[in-house]
């Protein structure tokens, strides 16, 4: 590379990551990383198992602060955060931490005298069982304090007013809306607020009907309080999230379409309990679709139906609908989070303690480590007691059995299949409510496993490979083309130009492969997905009939967690053309960028407890990032 190229080269980086400073248009958007799914001691199940920081100490944890564990020891977050949301459960919010209050209203009902008694990993099991029933309503209410709940919101508020600071650190207003089908096919949402928010939120307890929740957002859009709701977990939904009819079974139409975007513009694509890009049996030719796959429904052994509950097809579904004259309900844009029960998220797999606090805070809780032999028996007694609880309570048997352990001597519960993830990123022109938000409104929003990897994507007409190495790239980019999340006419009956940019995260491995994620529907109303690689590590050359850079030979050494430092690169980027273009075909395009793989969490919990990682385990990760889409419409 000549001299003026790499100047080029590093003026064009210093444009992607510009700092915060005087404002001119567009261009000027930043990255910046944050959390917009986490859970305090005043949700109810948070709180059962052991976590006792607040709001107040969560946006510390989130400006660098070290907090504690419910297992005694220090949680640290390698770099502070950009922006982030307190997300408690609106469904009985603050009303377990008043179990415990002796001065409260609540005090004296036996489920808080069962609860208050619960010591065990075990018995605060059993006690989160008891709260259930009350949960979905199968029993009369004879415990719910709306004046508890509606103080607890009004602390929310408070802490999240306290917290932000304009330029420095964004915080919003939120809560998880916690909607289901049936049982526990999970259609949960975080509701964000862009400013104020209202004196209570709207909870499953008001209506399980996400409709619903959409049009009391639409009522206090109208009354200048804008908000957006955030699905999450649509791999554990059975395949309601994204499904061909109405939460009550009636036909999609163009005005479901059309409030369903204008309420959730963006959606959670990962986090602790899984990926939800797309799976094996729906992607047979994309190498990389068995990602972090987490197969249970929420909080059961039942599997999880791949039909509905992935975003990859929820976007070819959209094609087909809007087809067929129903608009697109699907048209959505990506972020990740952490969904963490401990007010802390564990984004590093070699810094994490899983989610929920008391009954996954160590390797061995979580199956990474293996028993001693007095464990053992003991979790043999509770496999056993589980079985029956199975066999017996009509309960217990909707949630599924756990069937047989893959791997005698180590714990197997649902969050052995958990993992370290994840980020939201946003390019907005700075660190406030209003541009974080509307960024996110426009869906100029990315998605990460964990790692703070940057990724850009730009479709437009008159783009060549010489505007990769422009200082002035970025903005004649948004000039001439769109950014990710929008929509871009075809014109010209030519297949389109796309800009496609990564870069690594410097606290972890280097980049191996830049991707575009394609799906199509043909003329036939038939949709398609096909994955390309853009650029390869080492500037190899991508093969024409395969689409695939060749291996760089990354390695991980397991047995002391080990990677290769000298086979990836810290940035990638591509001009790229689709090469199966056809005229008259609406589209999707997205970015897929994978780190060289590095040891998972299950390895770095062996590795330090002197043990053998557990075989049914994944030993290594290969960290992704994933922009939002550029829909191609004709």
């Amino acid at each position: 590379m000549t001299i003026r190229k790499q100047i080029m080269a590093v003026a064009a980086t210093f444009a992607m990551l510009a700092p915060h400073g005087a404002l001119a248009g567009p261009e000027d958007r930043r990255a910046m990383f944050g959390e917009t799914h986490l859970h305090t001691n005043l949700s109810f199940d948070a709180f059962i198992f052991g976590n006792r920081n607040g709001p107040d100490a969560a946006y510390e944890f989130a400006k660098g602060k070290a907090i504690t564990h419910p297992l005694g020891f220090d949680m640290k977050i390698r770099v502070p955060l950009d922006f982030q949301a307190v997300t408690d459960h609106a469904a009985y919010l603050g009303m377990v931490p008043a179990m415990f209050d002796p001065d409260s209203s609540v005090a004296g009902h036996r489920l808080a005298t069962s609860l208050r008694n619960a010591k065990t990993a075990t018995e605060r099991r059993v006690a989160f069982g008891g709260l259930l029933p009350y949960l979905g309503q199968q029993v009369e209410d004879d415990l719910l304090d709306m004046d508890i709940v509606r103080d607890t919101w009004a602390e929310i508020k408070a802490s999240a007013e306290r917290h932000n600071e304009p330029g420095k650190f964004t915080t919003f207003i939120g809560y998880e809306y916690t909607s289901s089908q049936e049982t526990f096919e999970n259609l949960h949402r975080n509701v964000i607020f862009k400013g104020d928010a209202p004196n209570e939120p709207f909870s499953r307890l008001i209506s399980m009907n996400p409709e619903n929740l959409w049009r009391w957002m639409d009522s206090l859009r109208a009354q200048g309080m804008d908000s957006l709701a955030i699905p999450h977990n649509s791999n554990g939904s059975d395949g309601y999230m994204f499904a061909e009819k109405t939460y009550e079974g009636n036909d999609i139409d163009a005005d479901y379409s059309a409030m369903r975007m204008r309420n959730e513009p963006i959606v959670e694509i990962s986090q602790v309990k899984g990926t939800s890009e797309t799976h094996p049996l729906q992607s047979p030719n994309d190498e990389w679709a068995s990602f972090e796959i987490m197969p249970y429904q929420i909080a059961t052994w039942k599997n999880s139906a791949t039909d509905g509950s992935y975003v990859r097809q929820a976007y070819r579904r959209g094609l087909e609908m809007q087809a067929q004259g129903k608009g697109n309900p699907y048209k959505f844009g990506l972020i990740s989070a952490s969904d963490t029960h401990v007010s802390a998220g564990a984004f590093d797999e070699y810094d994490y303690w899983s989610k929920i606090g008391a009954v996954d805070g160590n390797g061995r809780l979580r199956g990474a480590v293996r028993l001693t032999w007095t464990q053992r028996f003991y979790a043999q007694i509770f496999r056993i007691q589980n079985w029956w609880r199975q066999m017996n309570t009509p309960e217990a048997q909707r949630t599924g059995a756990p069937g047989r352990n893959p791997a005698p001597g180590y714990l197997h519960m649902q969050w052995s299949s958990w993992g370290a993830s994840g980020l939201a990123g946003v390019w907005a022109e700075e660190n406030t409510r209003n541009s974080i938000f509307d960024a996110m409104r426009r869906k100029e929003v990315f998605a990460t496993s964990g790692p703070r990897l940057k990724v850009r994507l730009f479709g437009g007409y008159g783009f060549d490979a010489r505007l990769l190495d422009d200082p002035q790239m970025v903005r004649k980019a948004y000039a001439r083309g769109v950014p990710m999340g929008a929509d871009m006419k075809a014109r010209s009956g030519r297949a389109p130009d796309f800009l496609l940019w990564a870069t690594r995260d410097p606290g972890s491995a280097p980049l191996q492969r830049l991707q575009m994620v394609k799906g199509w529907i043909d003329d036939d109303g038939k949709t398609h997905e096909k994955v390309y690689d853009a650029a390869c590590a080492g500037g190899a050359a991508v093969d024409p009939d395969t689409n695939r850079c060749p291996d760089n030979n990354a390695k991980v050494d397991i047995s002391s967690c080990t990677h290769s430092a000298d086979t990836g690169e810290g940035e990638l980027k591509a001009h790229w053309q689709d090469p199966d273009y056809k005229a008259g075909e609406n589209a999707f395009y997205y970015v897929r960028v994978l780190e060289n793989p590095t040891c998972r969490w299950s390895t770095w919990d062996a590795l330090r407890a002197g043990t053998a990682p557990n075989p049914a385990l994944e030993a290594t990760i290969q960290e992704r990032a994933w922009s939002s889409p550029i829909w191609l419409e004709h």
